[in-house]
């Protein structure tokens, strides 16, 4: 009785057991190769799953998410004979398990080795200027190559992109230097252009202003000639105006006679004058007319006083 309890127990420890080892949860994003009696029998996908016991077993188990790999630092020769140090990241996915599990012993470092073998090649066909520029074009060259070498073995190659393009400390000294030297060349050259544009500037200031300068001296001597012209017609329009009136006053009554005597008076008048001022006393040649003139003035003002009596 006893006996049998314990072959029981021991049935059950062992039936459980091999439930445990037969029972897969496969996770998601996984893929596990189960083989049955060492051959591949079927992929097992995300979920839960029995096994035969002692007949089927995972062999594999594989991520079907996206991975990337570091690609580590290698030494590519140049087209112009210059030693680089390259490194970069390989994207990769595995497209079919069972490919990536019979197809290669390990596609990681398969790939790998792959890319950078291309890598080699394609850094080979570029000088060292270039390969900073082409940095595009090599990345899609080396996707190409490694993609179709890895369709065998199930794998898809996304993309890679070149980390460092390290070249050595010589050439790095001399690229600073071409580069300083470049830098140095175009501060030169906008030093240069821009005390041009500067005496560019200057010169049409000063020509703006020397036209300026002259334009204020014209219209000043405009405004000048003009206020003279104004000037003269306003004279030249008095002085008719007073001809006029003196015209109208010869024309009326005792017009005449009154003129007469005020020339008479100013005539007078000078002449005394020129006797005051003078030490030497000026007597006209024709002393008849002076004698004229007066007796002109005096018979005017006799008539003009008994006209006004």
């Amino acid at each position: 009785m006893g006996g049998g309890l314990v072959f029981f127990a021991i049935l059950a420890i062992i039936v459980f057991i091999a439930i445990i080892k037969t029972a897969v949860i496969v996770p998601q994003k996984t893929a596990y190769i189960v083989e049955r009696l060492g051959k591949y029998r079927c992929t097992l996908d995300a979920g839960f799953h029995i096994l035969v016991p002692f007949f089927d077993r995972v062999a594999y188990r594989h991520t079907l998410k996206e991975q990337a790999i570091d690609v580590p630092p290698q030494e590519c020769i140049t087209k112009d004979n210059i030693a680089v140090s390259v490194d970069g990241i390989l994207y990769m996915q595995v497209m079919d398990p069972a490919k990536a599990s019979y197809g290669i012993g390990n596609y990681l470092f398969a790939t790998t080795q792959l890319a950078q073998t291309t890598m080699r090649s394609e850094m080979g066909k570029l000088d060292l200027d270039r390969s900073f520029e082409e940095r595009t074009s090599i990345n899609a060259a080396i996707v190409a190559a490694v993609d179709k070498a890895s369709d065998p073995w199930g794998i898809k190659v996304t993309r890679y992109e070149i980390k460092n393009i390290t070249p050595p400390r010589t050439i790095r000294d001399a690229m600073e230097k071409q580069m300083r030297a470049e830098r140095e060349k175009r501060a030169m050259i906008a030093e240069s252009e821009g005390e041009r544009q500067a005496k560019i500037n200057r010169a049409e200031g000063e020509k703006q202003e020397a036209i300026n300068l002259s334009e204020g001296e014209r219209q000043r001597k405009i405004n000048e000639a003009e206020g003279r012209a104004k000037e003269i017609l306003l004279v030249a329009e008095a002085q008719a105006e007073g001809i006029r009136k003196v015209a109208e006053a010869l024309s009326g009554k005792g017009g005449v006679e009154s003129v007469n005597m005020q020339l008479a008076q100013q005539y007078l008048a000078q002449f005394g004058n020129l006797a005051k001022t003078n030490n030497t006393m000026i007597i006209p040649s024709d002393l008849a007319n002076v004698a004229g003139v007066i007796k002109a003035c005096t018979s005017i003002v006799k008539q003009v006083d008994s006209r006004d009596a």
